[in-house]
This record gives structure tokens, C-alpha cells and sequence, in this order.
């Protein structure tokens, strides 16, 4: 899968096209391929990924299991977006460095466009079948999240659909820093909007990643959370007692696209693409 000039695509079935336009799209997905080993080698020479390469590491020098899967949310159309490119670059060498296989990594971005979709098959990955909002469980697995500049309420939706000690322990996030939404927001709307992130606060160990000039915007603000099973333990016992679901009723800048939207924003992707 990872051969040393770059990845590569994996083998499979194609359906079957006009001759014209399988062409195309195989030229359009190997440009995508070619940009995406361009950003990976940009990441190793730039020496950002073994600066990283710490911080990623550090959850499995405690009691934390290393992942043997992982959900990738929010990653954005990598194809025309350098940012989203090199995320996705980043994500690759995360599995490659856990030793997760492609096929046990999901993803789900309801901006995705197909071509983006068959490029991301290509390189083994799976596609998560419909917009889960960030509620999707562990499963008693640990589990890798990979969540870069995603909004506050995945986050939240996460946390609440995990919601017990034996299940968060098994997570790792890498995404927004939780101590920077804590310090951004007021803890009145925090408490209010984001309970659980509030809640976990306390049981939550976080290391950012390091900052690098070439990749400030791309990588700011993020970090690797993990949840020590003997902090979440000393969490007040009252913590654990209300676990209602999400609803956001009052909150004014809900940064996610709820499964409502989902066709909508699908229809406009596959206008644009």
C-alpha cells in the first residue's frame, strides 16, 4: 500500500465507462494521487511529520490501547484545497505509523465529490455510508478520530455517544484543541452547548502538535486528546448520571451540517464536480 516513493493505488473492480470517459477520470485520479505523494513528501523533507510523530505517540506510553481503527470526519475536498491535501497526507502517515490498515480507516465529509470518493477507494480507505454527525461509537474498540478543524458539536456528539469511562478511554482525537475551546468560549456557554466537552475536561490529557511556518494554517490549533481510564475515574461520580443527547437548541453557531442537510449539500457537491 505504502510503497517508498509514495502510496499507491489499491487493486479492485472498476465499473465498466465509455472509453473517454474512463480515461479522464483515471487521468483526474492519478493527478489527485500524484498532488496527494506531493504533500506527503513535502511533510517528511519539511521534518513537520517526525516533529509529530511525538505527540502522536504519546497516548500509547500509558495505559492507553494502541488504535486498530479509525474515523476520519471533516477532512474537505482534498483535490482542490492544499490544506485538506496535506491533512489527508498527514492522516496516511498517521495510519502507516499505528500500523492501522487502510481498509479499517472510515471517513465521511458530506463534501466529498466522487471523484474524490473513487480516489480515496483507491487508496484503500472506505467511505462511511451516510452523515453520522460525529455520533459514532467505539464499539469496546480502540479507536483513532481524526477531526482537524471540525466543528465544536462533533466533537460533543462524540463524546456524548461514548459517554462512560471504559468507552472514552479506548479514544484518542486528534483535532481542535479542547483547552482552546475552553478558553475561547464562555463557560456558561460551554456548559450549555458543549456539556460533555466541558464535562471531560477534567479526564482529558492533550498534546499539540507542533507548529511549523509552512503548514500554520493547515495544522493550528490542533492537538492529540486522550482519556486516561484512571482520570475519568476520578471524575465526580454525578458526571456520569445525565446523558442526554445533543440538541443545540440554542445555540447560535452551530458549525456542523446536520443528517437533515446532507442531501442538499450532496446534490450542490455533484453540481460542482
Amino acid at each position: 500500500m505504502a510503497a517508498a516513493g509514495g502510496w499507491q493505488p489499491a487493486g479492485g473492480r472498476r465499473r465498466r465507462r465509455g472509453r473517454g470517459e474512463a480515461v479522464a477520470a483515471e487521468e483526474e485520479g492519478g493527478a489527485v494521487l500524484r498532488r496527494l505523494r506531493e504533500a506527503r513528501d513535502d511533510l517528511l523533507s519539511s521534518g513537520f511529520w517526525a516533529a509529530s510523530a511525538g505527540a502522536v505517540r504519546a497516548p500509547l506510553s500509558g495505559s492507553v490501547e494502541p488504535p486498530v481503527r479509525c474515523v476520519c470526519y471533516g477532512l474537505g475536498r482534498f483535490s482542490g484545497c492544499p490544506a485538506a491535501r496535506y491533512q489527508l497526507a498527514f492522516l496516511l502517515l498517521l495510519l502507516e505509523e499505528l500500523g492501522v490498515p487502510p481498509g479499517r480507516c472510515s471517513l465521511f465529509d458530506p463534501a466529498f465529490s466522487g471523484q474524490e470518493a473513487a480516489a480515496l477507494g483507491q487508496l484503500g480507505l472506505r467511505l462511511l455510508p451516510e452523515n453520522e454527525e460525529g455520533k459514532h461509537s467505539v464499539e469496546g474498540s480502540a479507536t483513532l478520530f481524526y477531526m482537524v478543524h471540525c466543528g465544536k458539536a462533533l466533537y460533543n456528539n462524540l463524546l456524548w455517544r461514548n459517554w462512560s469511562a471504559g468507552e472514552l478511554s479506548k479514544m484518542v482525537i486528534i483535532g481542535n484543541s479542547f483547552r482552546g475551546i475552553e478558553e475561547r468560549l464562555l463557560s456558561r456557554t460551554l456548559e450549555r452547548d458543549y456539556s460533555y466537552i466541558a464535562k471531560v475536561l477534567k479526564g482529558t490529557e492533550e498534546v499539540a502538535l507542533p507548529t511549523h511556518p509552512r503548514y500554520l494554517d493547515t495544522f493550528n490549533d490542533t492537538s492529540v486528546h486522550w482519556f486516561p481510564l484512571q482520570r475519568l475515574k476520578e471524575l465526580s461520580p454525578e458526571v456520569w448520571d445525565v446523558v442526554e443527547e445533543p440538541t443545540y437548541q440554542e445555540c447560535d453557531d452551530l458549525e456542523i451540517i446536520r443528517r437533515e442537510d446532507g442531501a442538499e449539500q450532496r446534490r450542490l457537491v455533484a453540481a460542482q464536480s
